[in-house]
């Protein structure tokens, strides 16, 4: 139970004026509303989800930030954020983090190997 508690976690969005907030939003009533359309790809819920689960990187917070400030439109902000994820610039993956498993301790503060 706490191994699937810990991958179902998720991450902190920060301040709801934070870019990673805010593009998080969007995208997911993005995906609601253009549900079972061609606009919803796997990579752009990929990409959500990394959103959620990870830091944005300070290059895409700043270009978010001025994409959003600017009025960018739904459709647009997802194919930016696609576009981010693809060239590996959109969130700081750690993968020592998915893999991390849960170690028993035992009363002594020593790791038990199981």
């Amino acid at each position: 139970m706490i191994a699937e508690d810990e991958k179902n976690g998720g991450g902190q969005l920060g301040r709801p004026s934070g870019a990673r907030f805010r593009t998080y939003e969007r995208l997911k009533s993005y995906v609601q509303e253009m549900k079972e359309t061609l606009f919803v790809s796997e990579e752009l819920l990929k990409a959500i989800d990394e959103i959620y689960r990870y830091p944005l990187r300070q290059s895409a917070i700043d270009t978010l930030n001025r994409q959003l400030r600017s009025g960018i439109n739904n459709q647009q902000l997802a194919e930016l954020v696609v576009a981010l994820r693809i060239d590996d610039r959109l969130c700081i993956v750690t993968e020592e983090l998915d893999k991390r498993e849960p170690q028993i301790i035992c009363s002594l503060g020593l790791f038990c190997n199981s």
